[in-house]
């Protein structure tokens, strides 16, 4: 197993909440801009960013969708 996996493994939210901030920053977005988009407050985003929550299946898909991507994808951690 990966040194990424394993860390996944052991810390999901701050994967998922590293692959949040890196999905937003690569377009440019900020908290607000995606949390508008996501449906979402931005103090919550702001948790999830910082893997201080844990998000609902619901939320990811919110995310996945105002990222365009697949929901697959959001659990794809591979940077």
């Amino acid at each position: 197993m990966s040194i990424i996996y394993n860390y996944a493994m052991n810390n999901p939210s701050e994967m998922l909440g590293m692959k949040v901030r890196l999905e937003r920053t690569k377009r440019k977005w900020s908290q607000e801009e995606l949390a508008e988009r996501a449906d979402l407050s931005r103090a919550y985003l702001g948790t999830v960013e910082r893997g201080e929550s844990s998000p609902t299946l619901d939320t990811i898909v919110k995310l996945a969708g105002a990222f365009n991507i697949e929901l697959p994808k959001m659990l794809e951690f591979d940077f």
